[in-house]
């Protein structure tokens, strides 16, 4: 019996996403948990990975090739 394999229907979240609720009271067709997920419609709704982002400029910011871990703006007042 360990090549049984189990079959689960659900509900695809076409709502989107709701935050706020139990598990058991959750809103039909919505999920409490969505990462990086999009539904397509081609016939039929599915479930897709979000596509990545592109970069809004290629040139690199003060010559280095390495990532900006922060920016921010400091006011002084005397």
């Amino acid at each position: 019996m360990a090549d049984e394999k189990m079959i689960v229907e659900m509900e695809l979240p076409i709502k989107g996403f709701s935050e706020g609720f139990p598990v058991e009271n959750q809103p039909a067709n919505t999920s409490g948990s969505m990462n990086n997920v999009r539904l397509i419609f081609d016939g039929r709704i599915r479930l897709a990975q979000r596509p990545p982002l592109d970069k809004a400029y290629s040139q690199q910011i003060g010559g280095i090739a390495a990532p900006i871990i922060w920016m921010g703006s400091v006011t002084v007042v005397d």
